[in-house]
């Protein structure tokens, strides 16, 4: 059984955490820092969303800017494809990017090199998402 049951609840939590990430002083820098712009396209449910570090932010209080939906306008450099239940275990850092690339869990197109310097940039954001998931009540979907 998926760990969401449809695209709002899948944009709901996962857009929460990316909400908490793109404001926090000590992970967004790095990120904004890659001057890079990451489109995520979601299965099982679907959903997209793009972080865009390229260019300034426009959202409030936000290093850089995370937009849900199909944005034509928006040329992602980097676009990576997957199960929502890829991105959720991913979060939890129970998937190894390179080993999800292999095994074709995530597809990428677009320089995989500019994806894997934000690796460590992101690695903190694996303590978030549990502890985000109890904040909303949702301990059930968190993955020891």
């Amino acid at each position: 059984m998926p760990y969401f049951k449809d695209e709002a609840e899948l944009r709901s939590i996962i857009g929460m955490l990316y909400d908490r990430v793109k404001v926090d002083a000590k992970i967004a820098p790095r990120i904004r820092d890659g001057k890079i712009i990451v489109q995520f396209r979601y299965t099982e449910p679907f959903g997209v969303v793009t972080i865009n570090a390229a260019a300034p932010p426009t959202q409030p209080n936000a290093f850089y800017d995370v937009d849900w939906g199909e944005n034509p306008s928006l040329k992602p450099h980097v676009e990576m494809s997957m199960k929502a239940d890829v991105a959720h275990q991913f979060w939890h850092g129970k998937v190894n990017l390179m080993a999800a690339l292999t095994r074709r869990q995530i597809i990428a197109k677009g320089p995989i090199p500019k994806i894997l310097k934000l690796l460590p940039a992101v690695e903190p954001v694996y303590a978030i998402y549990p502890e985000l998931l109890r904040e909303i009540g949702r301990a059930d979907l968190i993955i020891s």
